[in-house]
């Protein structure tokens, strides 16, 4: 079922229980139409909202290196496989490098085992100071 607004140009499909905005033509394609997918969010701002919601930093950078490593394993076009991440967060506080490590590879496993190649993670608590 197809509903057009007058007063609007969005539209909605409905399918099932499932609802559809946007600008639909008028003689449409519903298979193709329903299997767009919206621009997916960026890698480097997926891994920022994770870490965020997942440790409460302090300070958080997510640099993406991409960049330089064309040419290398796990490049792609487009970049989005090799990030730094430098992290300041009470969390890490009494735990080991590695058990830090753990704790945010945990965090960002399903991007681990998609499109990322490459994670050098700089985890801290807020007293410590310098690479860990």
């Amino acid at each position: 079922m197809i509903m057009r607004s007058l007063h609007s140009p969005l539209q909605v499909l409905t399918v099932g229980n499932l609802a559809l905005f946007g600008p639909l033509p008028n003689s449409i394609d519903r298979r193709a139409w329903l299997s767009h997918k919206p621009q997916a969010m960026r890698v480097e701002n997926l891994i920022t909202r994770k870490l965020t919601e997942a440790f409460d930093p302090q300070d958080l950078r997510v640099v993406d290196e991409s960049h330089q490593h064309a040419g290398h394993a796990g490049h792609r076009p487009g970049g989005e496989t090799h990030f730094r991440v430098y992290i300041v967060a009470e969390a890490f506080r009494g735990k080991s490098r590695i058990e830090r490590h753990r704790m945010i590879n945990a965090t960002l496993s399903s991007e681990l085992t998609g499109g990322v190649h490459a994670l050098a993670i700089h985890a801290n608590a807020p007293s410590e100071t310098g690479a860990s």
